[in-house]
């Protein structure tokens, strides 16, 4: 389609006067031509335009916001990595926004966890933009900032029960109302990491990376949403002036503990939350550890913060073990 047929795609899933079978009849029509960049980009753009916009400041903007980020729907049921990589990003003075929603295709999702750490996830968009200048870490919750998604829900559960994939399993991390200015992506299968790089680029974020990594599975979940201390993992890097670069990162060049796929396994929120407590306190040191440190590594990298993702593990390794990650945990917790 071109950018006007989409947007007027779009504008017709919102259209109260259309059934939800049409609109999923369409959406599944479109998953099994195919989605093309440019269409979830020209989607993106116009559910962007839907959403309450938080007031970001030049100032705040121009110093750089951060999101970390999965899709979902890779079914590994891995605990919450980017969520634990966030929280060490924003310890080492990065502005993190992170966007996100309770389950829906995992066990625990990023609002899940975040509030079982007593961490607050419904910040009127003023308080949450004042958190992100003062704290360095706000959470925002799509609910809050998608009120025309009340219209998509229905067509997506019609969906899901068809065991059909949509366009709006993509959509979500290209959502945040903030619109940060680095991303780090997590996609399911490895073509999408090209593709998605290329969204994110044309939605302006600046700097940012889509990874796909290999669980160590021959079948079933044989890839994650995040990057992989299993096996490889596919990476699309971009800077904005400076065109795109694809890499694949290999274990064998960190320093990392043999693991499976069950080492890195999670489960209901507060088993989730404890999860992370210890590994941002230092209690925990085994592939859990080593998952955060590779992810955490890559958002520091992201937001320029280390010149390489390894410089980024090591970087990562010292804010927790110096006791800076659990501090800033502490202080989000106080500041609710």
């Amino acid at each position: 389609m071109s950018g006007d047929e989409s947007v007027a795609a779009a504008a017709c899933l919102l259209d109260e006067s259309l059934s939800v079978e049409t609109k999923a009849d369409f959406l599944s029509a479109l998953a099994q031509k195919g989605e093309t960049a440019d269409e979830i980009a020209a989607f993106a753009r116009f559910l962007r335009g839907k959403a309450i916009a938080p007031p970001v400041d030049t100032a705040l903007r121009n110093g750089g916001i951060l999101d970390v980020v999965g899709t979902g729907g890779d079914r590994a049921g891995t605990f919450n990595i980017s969520t634990a990589a966030s929280l060490v990003a924003a310890s080492a003075g990065v502005k993190v926004a992170k966007h996100g929603n309770r389950a829906v295709t995992c066990q625990t999702g990023s609002a899940d966890v975040i509030e079982a750490l007593g961490i607050p996830i419904d910040l009127p968009p003023e308080q949450a933009v004042s958190a992100l200048r003062d704290h360095g870490f706000a959470f925002f919750f799509a609910p809050l900032y998608h009120p025309a998604f009340k219209h998509i829900a229905p067509v997506r559960r019609l969906c899901a029960d068809r065991g059909q994939r949509t366009l709006f399993n993509y959509l979500g991390p290209l959502l945040n109302p903030v619109c940060p200015t680095a991303q780090v992506m997590g996609v399911p299968r490895p073509d999408l990491c090209e593709p998605l790089a290329r969204v994110l680029q044309a939605l302006g974020v600046r700097r940012g990376i889509v990874v796909c990594g290999r669980t160590g599975l021959a079948t079933g979940a044989m890839y994650f949403d995040e990057l992989s201390v299993l096996g490889d993992t596919t990476i699309a890097e971009f800077y904005q002036e400076r065109g795109m670069h694809c890499s694949t990162l290999r274990p064998a060049d960190f320093p990392m503990q043999p693991a499976l796929l069950p080492d890195l396994q999670g489960g209901d929120r507060a088993t989730n939350a404890e999860t992370l407590r210890r590994v941002l306190r230092g209690d925990e040191r085994g592939p859990k550890r080593d998952a955060v440190l590779l992810n955490a590594g890559a958002a520091l990298f992201v937001a320029d913060r280390v010149r390489t993702v390894a410089d980024g593990w090591e970087a990562a390794a010292e804010l927790i073990d110096s006791g800076r990650v659990w501090t800033k945990l502490e202080e989000l917790r106080i500041s609710r």
